[in-house]
Protein backbone atom coordinates (compact mmCIF):
# COMPACT_ATOMS: atom_id res chain seq x y z
CA UNK A 1 0.00 0.00 0.00
CA UNK A 2 1.86 3.21 -0.87
CA UNK A 3 2.30 5.72 1.54
CA UNK A 4 0.17 9.19 2.16
CA UNK A 5 1.55 12.01 -0.05
CA UNK A 6 3.14 14.14 2.64
CA UNK A 7 2.17 17.01 0.45
CA UNK A 8 -1.19 16.94 -0.34
CA UNK A 9 -3.44 19.55 0.93
CA UNK A 10 -6.33 17.88 2.57
CA UNK A 11 -8.10 20.70 4.83
CA UNK A 12 -9.59 23.86 4.35
CA UNK A 13 -7.09 24.94 7.27
CA UNK A 14 -3.90 24.07 5.32
CA UNK A 15 -5.09 25.39 1.85
CA UNK A 16 -5.60 28.90 3.97
CA UNK A 17 -2.13 28.44 5.42
CA UNK A 18 -0.89 28.39 2.19
CA UNK A 19 -3.06 31.16 0.27
CA UNK A 20 -3.92 32.93 3.18
CA UNK A 21 -6.84 35.16 3.53
CA UNK A 22 -8.47 37.69 0.94
CA UNK A 23 -9.12 41.11 1.99
CA UNK A 24 -12.66 42.64 2.82
CA UNK A 25 -12.45 45.08 -0.61
CA UNK A 26 -12.39 41.43 -2.50
CA UNK A 27 -15.12 39.72 -0.52
CA UNK A 28 -16.96 43.01 -1.52
CA UNK A 29 -17.00 42.49 -5.13
CA UNK A 30 -19.85 39.61 -4.77
CA UNK A 31 -22.80 40.43 -5.60
CA UNK A 32 -25.97 38.69 -6.33
CA UNK A 33 -28.10 40.63 -9.15
CA UNK A 34 -26.76 41.53 -12.55
CA UNK A 35 -25.87 45.27 -12.37
CA UNK A 36 -25.56 47.74 -14.92
CA UNK A 37 -21.43 46.96 -14.63
CA UNK A 38 -22.16 42.99 -15.03
CA UNK A 39 -25.18 43.86 -17.86
CA UNK A 40 -22.63 45.96 -19.88
CA UNK A 41 -20.46 43.02 -19.57
CA UNK A 42 -22.69 40.72 -21.25
CA UNK A 43 -24.37 43.18 -23.80
CA UNK A 44 -20.28 43.27 -25.16
CA UNK A 45 -19.44 39.29 -24.67
CA UNK A 46 -19.10 37.16 -27.87
CA UNK A 47 -18.19 34.08 -25.77
CA UNK A 48 -18.99 32.23 -22.78
CA UNK A 49 -18.04 28.73 -21.03
CA UNK A 50 -20.83 26.81 -19.25
CA UNK A 51 -20.26 24.38 -16.58
CA UNK A 52 -22.39 22.08 -15.29
CA UNK A 53 -22.27 18.30 -13.70
CA UNK A 54 -24.79 15.55 -13.03
CA UNK A 55 -26.20 14.09 -10.28
CA UNK A 56 -23.01 12.30 -9.25
CA UNK A 57 -20.88 14.92 -9.79
CA UNK A 58 -19.45 14.53 -13.28
CA UNK A 59 -18.74 17.65 -14.89
CA UNK A 60 -18.98 19.04 -18.01
CA UNK A 61 -17.98 22.13 -19.65
CA UNK A 62 -19.22 24.00 -22.87
CA UNK A 63 -17.99 27.20 -25.25
CA UNK A 64 -20.53 29.17 -26.30
CA UNK A 65 -20.32 32.09 -28.47
CA UNK A 66 -21.92 34.33 -31.19
CA UNK A 67 -22.52 37.71 -32.16
CA UNK A 68 -21.75 40.21 -28.75
CA UNK A 69 -24.75 40.41 -26.51
CA UNK A 70 -26.32 37.20 -27.50
CA UNK A 71 -26.83 36.27 -24.73
CA UNK A 72 -30.15 38.00 -23.31
CA UNK A 73 -30.42 39.61 -19.84
CA UNK A 74 -34.05 39.29 -18.60
CA UNK A 75 -33.96 40.85 -15.77
CA UNK A 76 -30.99 41.35 -12.67
CA UNK A 77 -31.66 38.23 -11.68
CA UNK A 78 -32.09 36.14 -14.77
CA UNK A 79 -30.27 35.23 -18.09
CA UNK A 80 -31.39 33.52 -21.35
CA UNK A 81 -28.80 31.77 -23.11
CA UNK A 82 -29.68 30.58 -26.86
CA UNK A 83 -28.51 26.63 -27.63
CA UNK A 84 -27.79 26.84 -31.33
CA UNK A 85 -27.22 23.30 -34.06
CA UNK A 86 -23.82 21.76 -32.57
CA UNK A 87 -22.49 18.22 -32.16
CA UNK A 88 -26.03 16.38 -30.30
CA UNK A 89 -23.85 14.99 -27.83
CA UNK A 90 -25.68 17.42 -25.06
CA UNK A 91 -23.59 16.24 -22.13
CA UNK A 92 -24.30 19.92 -20.79
CA UNK A 93 -28.30 20.14 -21.36
CA UNK A 94 -28.61 16.45 -19.75
CA UNK A 95 -26.22 18.06 -16.98
CA UNK A 96 -28.94 21.05 -16.26
CA UNK A 97 -31.66 18.30 -16.80
CA UNK A 98 -30.49 16.50 -13.64
CA UNK A 99 -28.70 18.76 -11.42
CA UNK A 100 -29.45 22.25 -12.44
CA UNK A 101 -27.05 24.25 -10.53
CA UNK A 102 -24.34 26.27 -13.51
CA UNK A 103 -21.68 28.68 -13.33
CA UNK A 104 -20.88 30.69 -16.40
CA UNK A 105 -17.61 32.60 -17.18
CA UNK A 106 -18.64 35.53 -19.79
CA UNK A 107 -15.22 36.42 -21.80
CA UNK A 108 -14.78 39.58 -23.85
CA UNK A 109 -11.66 39.67 -26.66
CA UNK A 110 -9.21 42.25 -25.21
CA UNK A 111 -10.42 42.20 -22.08
CA UNK A 112 -8.02 40.57 -19.24
CA UNK A 113 -11.19 40.90 -16.75
CA UNK A 114 -13.84 38.44 -17.24
CA UNK A 115 -17.71 37.92 -15.62
CA UNK A 116 -18.50 35.01 -13.54
CA UNK A 117 -22.15 33.85 -12.78
CA UNK A 118 -23.28 31.27 -10.94
CA UNK A 119 -26.79 30.31 -10.55
CA UNK A 120 -29.79 27.62 -11.27
CA UNK A 121 -30.68 26.70 -14.62
CA UNK A 122 -34.03 25.28 -16.76
CA UNK A 123 -33.98 24.51 -20.18
CA UNK A 124 -36.88 25.95 -21.91
CA UNK A 125 -38.71 25.80 -25.67
CA UNK A 126 -40.91 28.85 -25.41
CA UNK A 127 -41.25 30.34 -29.12
CA UNK A 128 -41.08 33.88 -27.73
CA UNK A 129 -37.65 33.62 -26.36
CA UNK A 130 -36.47 31.26 -28.75
CA UNK A 131 -37.20 34.09 -31.34
CA UNK A 132 -35.64 36.73 -29.46
CA UNK A 133 -33.00 34.93 -29.44
CA UNK A 134 -32.62 34.43 -32.96
CA UNK A 135 -29.57 34.79 -35.26
CA UNK A 136 -29.15 34.67 -38.90
CA UNK A 137 -32.72 34.15 -39.50
CA UNK A 138 -33.45 31.06 -36.99
CA UNK A 139 -34.88 31.33 -33.64
CA UNK A 140 -32.99 29.38 -31.11
CA UNK A 141 -33.09 25.96 -30.55
CA UNK A 142 -33.56 25.59 -27.16
CA UNK A 143 -32.97 28.31 -24.38
CA UNK A 144 -31.27 27.80 -20.76
CA UNK A 145 -32.57 29.92 -18.29
CA UNK A 146 -30.13 30.72 -15.49
CA UNK A 147 -31.36 32.42 -11.98
CA UNK A 148 -28.42 34.34 -11.00
CA UNK A 149 -27.17 33.39 -7.41
CA UNK A 150 -23.87 34.81 -7.53
CA UNK A 151 -22.33 37.52 -9.40
CA UNK A 152 -18.84 38.70 -9.65
CA UNK A 153 -15.84 39.78 -11.80
CA UNK A 154 -12.40 38.08 -12.20
CA UNK A 155 -8.97 39.64 -12.06
CA UNK A 156 -7.00 39.59 -15.56
CA UNK A 157 -4.07 37.96 -14.26
CA UNK A 158 -4.63 34.43 -15.46
CA UNK A 159 -5.02 36.46 -19.31
CA UNK A 160 -2.26 38.10 -18.49
CA UNK A 161 0.03 35.14 -17.25
CA UNK A 162 -1.01 33.55 -20.33
CA UNK A 163 -0.71 36.59 -22.42
CA UNK A 164 -4.14 35.38 -24.52
CA UNK A 165 -5.08 38.92 -26.25
CA UNK A 166 -1.40 39.28 -27.51
CA UNK A 167 -1.59 38.02 -31.26
CA UNK A 168 2.20 38.07 -31.57
CA UNK A 169 2.64 35.11 -28.80
CA UNK A 170 -0.53 33.06 -30.73
CA UNK A 171 0.20 29.37 -31.96
CA UNK A 172 -2.90 28.22 -33.93
CA UNK A 173 -3.09 24.40 -34.18
CA UNK A 174 -5.53 22.60 -36.97
CA UNK A 175 -7.04 20.22 -35.11
CA UNK A 176 -7.86 16.73 -37.60
CA UNK A 177 -11.29 15.53 -36.48
CA UNK A 178 -10.77 13.53 -39.99
CA UNK A 179 -7.18 12.14 -38.46
CA UNK A 180 -8.72 11.14 -34.95
CA UNK A 181 -11.66 9.56 -36.58
CA UNK A 182 -10.70 8.01 -39.82
CA UNK A 183 -8.45 4.96 -37.60
CA UNK A 184 -11.79 4.28 -35.63
CA UNK A 185 -13.73 4.03 -38.48
CA UNK A 186 -12.06 2.09 -40.78
CA UNK A 187 -9.42 -0.85 -40.38
CA UNK A 188 -8.27 -0.60 -43.52
CA UNK A 189 -4.86 1.64 -42.97
CA UNK A 190 -5.15 2.58 -47.03
CA UNK A 191 -8.76 4.11 -46.45
CA UNK A 192 -7.36 5.98 -43.80
CA UNK A 193 -5.86 9.51 -45.29
CA UNK A 194 -8.68 9.36 -47.84
CA UNK A 195 -11.13 8.67 -45.35
CA UNK A 196 -9.63 11.47 -42.83
CA UNK A 197 -9.80 14.18 -45.27
CA UNK A 198 -12.92 13.35 -46.79
CA UNK A 199 -13.75 14.21 -43.21
CA UNK A 200 -12.58 16.86 -42.48
CA UNK A 201 -14.00 18.63 -45.93
CA UNK A 202 -17.30 17.85 -44.52
CA UNK A 203 -16.59 19.28 -40.78
CA UNK A 204 -15.25 22.43 -42.45
CA UNK A 205 -18.39 22.59 -44.70
CA UNK A 206 -20.36 22.17 -42.14
CA UNK A 207 -18.92 24.82 -40.38
CA UNK A 208 -19.65 27.13 -43.39
CA UNK A 209 -23.26 26.40 -43.47
CA UNK A 210 -24.67 25.03 -40.36
CA UNK A 211 -23.57 28.20 -38.13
Amino acid sequence: MASPDPYRIGTVEELRALVGESSPAVAAKLGTVLDEHARAFIARSPFLVLATSDREGHEDVSPKGDDPGFVAVDDDRTLLIPDRTGNKLVFGLQNIVANPRVGVLFMIPGTGETLRVHGMAELTRDPAILEHLAARGKPALLAIRVTVEECFFHCAKAFLRARLWRPETWAPLHVSFGRMLAPKLSPDKDATEPLAQAIDQMIDEDYRTNL
